[in-house]
């Protein structure tokens, strides 16, 4: 067997989410000023509109579209997405891994909507071309538990009727995204910027803020998901001022890493980084035939949450391997999603350096040779 390889990756690697803060960050970088404040301080307020600020600037968001930070992360923001504009239109759910069915679940199961639901395998994408377009449309941009993600936004139709709902907790920084196909977008700070979990992050486009504006749900709405006030948007949510209370901690940690992203160049530049990322884990499963992608497809693989095969290993063995690789300090938590294939996710966002993703290789190795 061969030994343990030199080279360590400077920060392991986490299955789902980036492996340490952004290089270079440490706590007193962070502007402390805010915390221990009230978040409805005149400095509470200007620090959250200041992490909303730069929200759009990195996302390039137009300003049709609204940012809000709200509670309960990506599963918040996308439930309270749910719970206040469904039902005005028929539903279609789309699911090819984990999240988008506990979408369907929250759909068939809680809201008991009836809607039509299209699946596929895990590592395959479901055909777009059957989604009609007249109903409300559910949906992630990049499953993080299968590694596929939908190719692009030319299947979202222009003059589409519903509404598209998009789940993009780890695509945002690591796509550039067609804004004008997204009317709801949510995500969490602690996928590809690396940041402090809590909060999702809610993104409205003016058909989605018309339909909060026109259409009332049967259900009653708990406090943390009312969006609206007297039948008009509550626009303070998108300002800063927030319908409960946020860690000013967390919102610190967000803005460091908006800032670092910044300075690397930006949406293009985390774009860069990722893709980098990717490529360098593609050339790694390239050279070893007993390595493979679990989306075959190059099109519609995640560039952030990367899913792989390993011939003739079950789920006993893919647990021995990255507790080995937990042990030498290696990689965390990177056997793949419990519902999914056998297989290990590594996480190729931003944060990540290529030089990481490239000293991982031979560790691999190592890990299978010591589990055979």
């Amino acid at each position: 067997m061969t030994d343990k390889p030199h080279v360590r990756p400077a920060r392991p690697f986490f299955s789902s989410g980036p492996c340490a803060k952004p290089p270079g960050w440490s706590p007193d970088k962070l502007q402390l000023d805010s915390l221990g404040r009230s978040h409805r301080s005149k400095l509470g307020k200007a620090r959250l509109a200041h992490c909303i600020d730069l929200m759009r600037e990195m996302l390039q968001l137009p300003d049709t579209h609204r940012i809000g930070i709200v509670p309960g992360s990506d599963t918040g923001a996308y439930e309270m997405a749910m719970w206040t504009m469904l039902g005005a239109r028929p539903v279609t759910a789309l699911a090819w891994e984990s999240f988008g069915e506990g979408w369907v679940t929250d759909a068939v199961k809680q809201l008991k909507l009836d809607p039509t639901v299209i699946r596929a395998d895990y590592g395959q994408l479901p055909d777009l071309s059957q989604v009609d377009w007249s109903h409300d449309v559910l949906f992630t941009w990049n499953g993080t538990t299968s590694g596929v993600r939908v190719p692009n936004g030319e299947w979202i139709a222009a003059d589409r009727q519903g509404l598209s709902f998009a789940d993009a907790t780890s695509a945002v920084f690591a796509y550039d995204l067609p804004w004008d196909k997204i009317d709801v977008a949510t995500f969490s700070w602690q996928k590809v910027l690396g940041g402090e979990g809590a909060h999702g992050v809610l993104i409205l486009g003016p058909r989605a803020v018309e339909r909060l504006e026109s259409y009332t749900p049967a259900w009653p709405l708990p406090k943390v998901f009312r969006l609206t006030s007297k039948g008009k948007l509550s626009e303070g949510i998108f300002k800063g001022e927030t319908i409960n209370t946020p860690s000013m901690l967390a919102v610190e940690d967000a803005i460091f890493a908006l800032e670092w992203a910044r300075g690397l160049g930006g949406l293009q530049g985390l774009i860069a980084r990722s893709d980098a990322n990717a490529a360098a884990l593609d050339r790694i499963v390239e050279q070893r035939e007993w390595l493979s992608h679990l989306a075959a497809d190059p099109a519609i693989r995640s560039r952030t949450s990367v899913c792989l095969t390993l011939e003739s290993a079950d789920e006993a063995r893919i647990k021995r391997m990255a507790a080995l690789l937990d042990a030498e300090d290696v990689a965390y938590d990177i056997a793949g999603y419990r519902d999914a294939p056998p297989g290990l996710r590594i996480w190729c966002g931003a944060t990540v350096d290529t030089s990481d993703i490239e000293a991982l290789g031979p560790w691999l190795d190592w890990a299978r040779q010591h589990t055979a």
